[in-house]
């Protein structure tokens, strides 16, 4: 299982080009932290690659907050969108 980043960076793109807006990189976070969360299914006892993925939790959690503070209503739908939030 790859992550496809060029979908991902079409979908949440506010305009042609934009790959670093907080939308994508939050998008992109999430397909990592799925593929690793994956990962771990299968590799129990992988504990080099879950200090990344604790990286990458606490990463898009930082860039969540700025999104939120910044910009409700792009939160909102983002949150929505990729199922993070219940």
């Amino acid at each position: 299982m790859s992550i496809d980043t060029q979908a991902i960076i079409k979908k949440y793109q506010s305009k042609t080009g934009d790959t670093g807006s907080s939308n994508v990189q939050i998008a992109l976070l999430t397909a990592r932290i799925k593929h690793l969360t994956e990962h771990f299914k299968t590799h129990k006892k992988d504990h080099h690659s879950r200090r990344g993925l604790l990286h990458l939790v606490s990463q898009r959690k930082k860039l969540l907050i700025y999104l939120k503070d910044a910009n409700t209503a792009s939160y909102s739908n983002l949150i929505i969108h990729l199922g993070l939030r219940k």
